[in-house]
């Protein structure tokens, strides 16, 4: 009956766009895991030098602006090339989407929002710990 196939149909479509919700979030958590292990791997690996940066004085500000602008170029270089891919992918889910343009700018626009925000934070807690380097022990660590 046409009933049940149009309630197949909205099955269908629940399942599909839970499916590429759960996805999208999974994604988004590696993604952000790892930023932060990227940075957070960074800022361990260059303490020495850090901790001669501060005892040359420089300010922690500096600090962590360096760290932070390393992090988000980064994330500026997977957003480009993610983007690029999702504009090249989009027309493939067409078949998918019900009553939803792939290429509608607020979607794009959100998730880019949304991975800038989440990125920020997962540069900014190595970068905080970068500007609060200790010159003396970071010095005497080698």
């Amino acid at each position: 009956s046409l009933d049940g196939a149009i309630r197949d149909l909205n099955i269908y479509y629940t399942l599909v766009s839970e499916s590429f919700l759960i996805f999208g979030f999974s994604a988004l958590f590696l993604a952000s895991i790892g930023l932060y292990g990227v940075t957070s791997f960074s800022v361990n690996r260059r303490t020495r030098e850090l901790g001669i940066r501060m005892a040359m004085g420089a300010e922690p500000r500096r600090l962590l602006t360096m760290i932070l602008k390393q992090g988000l170029s980064k994330l500026g270089l997977g957003l480009i090339l993610g983007l690029g891919l999702a504009f090249l992918m989009a027309g493939t889910l067409r078949i998918s989407l019900y009553e939803v343009d792939p290429f509608d700018p607020f979607v794009f626009v959100t998730i880019v929002a949304t991975l800038l925000i989440v990125g920020t934070l997962a540069c900014l807690l190595p970068a905080r710990r970068a500007s609060l380097v200790d010159p003396i022990a970071a010095l005497r660590d080698e």
